[in-house]
């Protein structure tokens, strides 16, 4: 299996804030901002694996800037780490200013995908090369994100996770 890059597997969405999706302060809902950033981040996991993917958990999400009501919203997500089957989507949300046309960073979330065959069961995925500063420092943070995630979650020996040891050593 050939390693990618992470650019090969970047997803763009692009959609407007209708009425429906807006909250009484007609701002998007928190909820439908989720789904499309799971949807961006599945489409990005299935061009990187070329499988059937699933959401394994949303690591993390972070709602810095409100999104109004008639936004124009872009949701850019890439592969920014893969593992023997699970693979990290960083994902990135835009709004575009509606008078100068300039986006500016609303949001961003990394969610973790699992590749799986017909049958339900994790597959193995290409491995990733990164290639630009950003993705490179990314791809770096991944392992550190994901022991982090396996020590919190009782899996790993504190121990035995090395990057993160290697931050306060």
């Amino acid at each position: 299996m050939h390693a990618k890059t992470a650019e090969s597997s970047k997803t763009i969405l692009t959609d407007l804030v209708l009425p429906s999706e807006t909250n009484p302060l007609n701002n998007l809902f928190g909820g439908e901002l989720l789904a499309r950033m799971d949807r961006a981040a599945s489409i990005s996991a299935r061009r990187h694996s070329r499988r059937i993917v699933v959401t394994a958990s949303v690591n993390h999400v972070a709602f810095n800037r409100s999104i109004p009501l008639g936004s124009v919203v872009t949701i850019e997500a890439k592969v920014s780490r893969a593992f023997k089957s699970s693979m990290e989507v960083y994902i990135d949300v835009w709004i575009e200013d509606r008078e100068s046309g300039e986006c500016i960073k609303a949001n961003e979330a990394i969610y973790t995908f699992v590749a799986v065959d017909e049958t339900g069961r994790p597959v193995a995925v290409p491995e990733i090369t990164p290639e630009t500063k950003i993705e490179k420092e990314r791809f770096d943070g991944a392992l550190r994100r994901k022991q982090l995630s396996l020590v919190l979650a009782g899996k790993m020996n504190p121990n035995d996770a090395t990057e993160l040891k290697a931050l306060f050593s």
